[in-house]
Formats: structure tokens, sequence, C-alpha cells
């Protein structure tokens, strides 16, 4: 039976045997020169335009030799960018396995164990080249050693030996030996683009625009530094008499220039030298500095979003939290970029090498995960407990990241009023009632409870009084009632299993409840309260008139 042959996603063959070598190595001597040029050097608006107009037309080296020559010379520019992509190589990365099949959780396995080689994270910096420059390509080098295919490492090489089909500059080829241009090798790169904007990836790059910056700072430096070297120090004024010969002007001019270099002249003591400074040094330089600071921040924005980060300015439009929140919200974009360019060039050529097309692959996911604020989880999940709401341990040990208690550990309980509801009675124990004896759980309709000792109403009395013994009757005719009642409603809920089973309970036997007596009791009591009140009064009114 014929295997089926199979294709990447651009529709090109795999050709194993071509796998196995490697075919984008330099070659000093070859079109693939490692040598780097520096067009950058002079560079004028005029010829800045022309580079970037010869990328236009497909011809991309000079502007990928400026754009490596911007990283080298600019500290602001490397460093924002260097941070962008490290932030990404320091993200999470996890593998999800296609279906829950055990097969597919064995692919998974394989991508997790590959996954934790130490070279990775340089190898991920160097794919994320493609931020500043547009595209990247990485050459996967592949390993058979053991029978099987395994991407012994990810190589990566200069996007100047590569180029576009000049009909929709979009189709990356390479360049062969020979210089011409041949469709990249199936399952052999993983071309990354992660573009800025939309378009042509020749376009997309973060160079591009930085380029422009980058030479308007140049020059910017530039008359700063001839600025600060012809005005910076005190201006020199030799000074001769009238019948100075050549030579004397000449030693004067030698000491002038002297002072200038090596700090030290000597003249003769018929010649004078004068220091003039200079008044408006300083506002002069800080206008060079604004200039210099105000392209750094353009170029902060267009790297990471935001300025606050980089250049301690939070500006008008949010504070820097909010600035961190536009960084982290274009981390989480090219993490997710770099996961799919992975899945499609690396993860899938790779399973298929081993077992053919399958319906499902593995998956890797690269994005931090979400924090949960556990603080107002617990706030709020405490009270629905208490409701009756039934929620399972393992996935709130999970949010909190808690092991299950193994057998005979010692384990943390609460202490306090609280610390015997989360102990529950043991199972189908009995609570004895005046109507009988019944298990946990089990239903039942008129339920009461032995009667406790009277509390001692009298003690929210003040002492003296003039309706203490109303107060104390009150107490001793109502204690036994209250207990009695309360007791069935303890008894109620030590049987129930939840809120809406001691509802059920309730609503049963409250038709059985005696409370007439409780009535009779409280109407006599609020009588004689109001009595006994208006002879206090009456009593107060007329020792206040005497």
């Amino acid at each position: 039976m014929k295997t089926a042959q199979l294709l990447d996603h651009r529709g090109q063959p795999v050709r194993k045997a071509d796998l196995k070598a490697e075919v984008a190595a330099a070659t000093l001597g070859g079109v693939r020169n490692p040598m780097p040029g520096y067009p950058a050097d002079g560079l004028n608006p005029v010829r800045l335009a022309n580079i970037l107009r010869e990328a236009d037309q497909g011809d991309p080296v000079r502007y990928l030799e400026l754009a490596e020559t911007i990283e080298e010379r600019d500290l602001h520019y490397l460093g924002v960018l260097g941070t962008r992509r490290r932030a990404v190589t320091q993200m999470p990365i996890s593998v999800e396995a296609g279906d829950d099949s055990p097969e597919a959780e064995r692919h998974a396995e394989m991508v997790r164990a590959w996954l934790k080689r130490d070279e990775l994270t340089d190898e991920l910096f160097d794919i994320l080249d493609t931020i500043g420059k547009g595209y990247s390509f990485t050459e996967i080098l592949w390993d058979t050693s053991e029978g099987q295919w395994m991407p012994a490492r990810l190589e990566y090489r200069d996007p100047r030996w590569f180029r576009f089909e000049r009909q929709n500059l979009a189709t990356p080829l390479m360049l062969g030996d020979s210089g011409q241009e041949l469709p990249l090798p199936a399952f052999k790169f993983i071309f990354a683009q992660i573009k800025a904007k939309s378009g042509l990836g020749l376009r997309s790059g973060l160079a591009r625009v930085a380029a422009w910056a980058w030479m308007f700072k140049a020059y910017t430096q530039r008359d700063w530094a001839i600025f600060t070297q012809t005005f910076g120090q005190p201006l020199r004024v030799g000074k001769f008499g009238p019948g100075a010969s050549e030579d004397d002007k000449n030693t004067l001019f030698r000491a002038v220039s002297n002072i200038a270099g090596d700090c030290a002249a000597i003249i003769p003591e018929s010649m004078t030298i004068d220091f003039v400074e200079t008044s408006n040094v300083g506002a002069s330089t800080d206008l060079y500095l604004k200039r210099a600071d105000w392209l750094d921040q353009q170029v902060s924005k267009g790297v990471l979003g935001q300025t606050a980060t980089t250049d301690a300015v939070t500006g008008g439009l949010g504070s820097g939290k909010e600035h961190r929140e536009v960084q982290k919200s274009i981390q989480t974009a090219d993490g997710r970029a770099l996961a799919a360019i992975l899945n499609r060039d690396l993860i899938r050529p790779w399973m298929q090498l081993n077992f053919g097309p399958l319906k499902v692959y593995p998956r890797i996911k690269i994005e931090e995960p979400e924090q949960e604020d556990l603080a107002a989880f617990s706030s709020a999940i405490v009270p629905l407990i208490d409701r009756g709401l039934e929620i399972d341990q393992g996935e709130v040990r999970d949010k909190f990241n808690l092991s299950d208690p193994k057998p005979g550990a010692k384990l943390m309980r609460p202490t306090g009023p609280a610390a015997s509801a989360t102990e529950p009675p043991p199972p189908n124990s009995e609570i004895k009632s005046e109507s009988g004896v019944f298990k946990r759980g089990e239903p039942s309709g008129r339920i009461t409870a032995p009667e406790t000792p009277a509390k001692a109403l009298q003690s929210a009395n003040p002492a003296g009084s003039e309706i203490d013994p109303l107060v104390d009757g009150l107490a001793v005719a109502l204690d036994p009632m209250m207990e009695k009642i309360l007791g069935q409603l303890e008894a109620m809920m030590e049987t129930a299993g939840s809120l809406a089973e001691v509802r059920e309970m309730f609503l049963e036997a409250y038709p059985n409840l005696d409370v007439s007596d409780f009535a009779q009791i409280l109407a006599e009591a609020m009588m004689a309260g109001h009595a006994g009140g208006r002879v206090a009064a009456l009593r107060d009114s007329e020792g206040k008139g005497g």
C-alpha cells in the first residue's frame, strides 16, 4: 500500500532525505555571507528613503543591515526591543493534548519533555527577531538517531539570505548555493511574522519606523557634540602687543590651542590670555536633551505602546499602572502569535513525521495565567456555603494551590465558635425528642428538644428600676417556653442536611407549635410595663415639683 505524501501548509511536498542536513548554513565565499554591511554610515533622508524603497521592491538587504545597525548603535531602541522580546521568552509555556485519548496525551507529553531544554529561551529570542525586522527564519535541525524524528535544535538564520516571490512579495524563498531563489523546503523552517501593522512583511517591522527616529536623533547627537566641544568650555582669547613678531604670535596661538587640549601652556610675560564664559550654554544644551528624549519616547510608544515603564513619564492619558496594562496586552498578543507560529511550523510537522497526519495535534500555549483575586473569592464563597451551596473541595484547593490531605496528616482546623460547625455529627446518630427518637437526615413532623436551664434575662434590667418585679416575673414565665421553641429549632438544624431542609421541617412543624401562652404573657407584660412606666414618670414629676 502506497504511503500518502506529506505536504506542508503551503502545499510543498516533504522530502525526508533533505531534512537531515543543514540547507541554510553560512558560507563565507558564497551567497550566504555572514559579513555585514553598514548602510547607516553617512545616512541622510534621501539615502534612507532609497533603502526602504529597495526593500519594497523585493531587495531587503540594505534595510536588514540598517535594522541591525540601529540595534547596535541606539541603546534606547536596543533596550525597549529587547524588553519586549525577553518578556515573551519568560512567559509560561503549556501544552494541550488534542483530545482526551491516551494517544493524544502521549503526543502532548512528548512535546512537554522537549520544551524543558535549556536552549529554548535563546531560540525563542532569536525567532522573535521578527518583531524588529518584520520577519525571521529559523532552520529546524532534525535528529533521527533514536529511530524517531526529534527537533535537535532551532538555528537562527540571517534574513538577508532569503527573499520573497516578486509576484506577491509574501511567499518566502531561500537563496541556493548559486544565488537562485528556491522554495522553502517543507518541514525545515520556522517562518515567523509578528507584524507591527497590516500589510507586507517587508513593511511591517518596527525597525522601519525606528529608522527615521534614529536618523534624526543621530543628527541631534552630532550637533550636541559639536556644540559641547565648541561652547562647552570658555573661549580663549590671546592678546599681544603692537610690536609682537610673527614668532611671538605663533607662540601665543600655540599656547591658546594647547589650553584647549592639554589645559597647560607657557607664554611670554608681555602677552595675556583671557577666558570668556558663554552665558547661554545651559539653555542650548537643554534643547538638544529635550529633542533626544522626545525621539526616545516616540520609539518607546512604537515598541512597547507606552512610555511609563521606560522613560518614567506617565503623561496625561493614564497612570503607570494603566501603561503597564498596555504593555501587558502587547506581550499577550506576542505570546499567542509566537505559539501559533510554533504550532504551525514545528509541532504539526513533528507529529506528522512520526505518526503521519492526525485528526488532532498537541497545541503549545504561551501566556500568563489569569491572576484571580483569592481574597475576593473567599469573601464571596463563604456566605454561599453558609446558605447551603454545595462546593467541591477539590476545586477550592486547586484555586489556592493546596494539595489533598494525606491519611494521618495533622490537619489545621478552625478555632472558636465556628469550630463545631466545621465538624458534622456522625451519620445515623440519634436525637431524642418529646415525640420520640429519630435519626439525622430523616424527615420528621413535630420536633421538640429537651428543656435547658433558664437564662439570666434579669441581667439586662438596670438595678433599682421600678419594674424589677415585672422583669423578674417575665423571665421566670418566658424562660421555659423560649427554651422549648429554641430547642425545637436546634434539633431541626442538627437533623437537616441543608437550609432548604430546615425550612421544610419548620413549615411542617409550625402548625403544632403551641404559642398561645407565650402571646398571653407578652400582652400582660406590655400592659404592666406601660402602667409601671406611667407610675414612675408621675413620681419623678412630683419629686421635682416638691
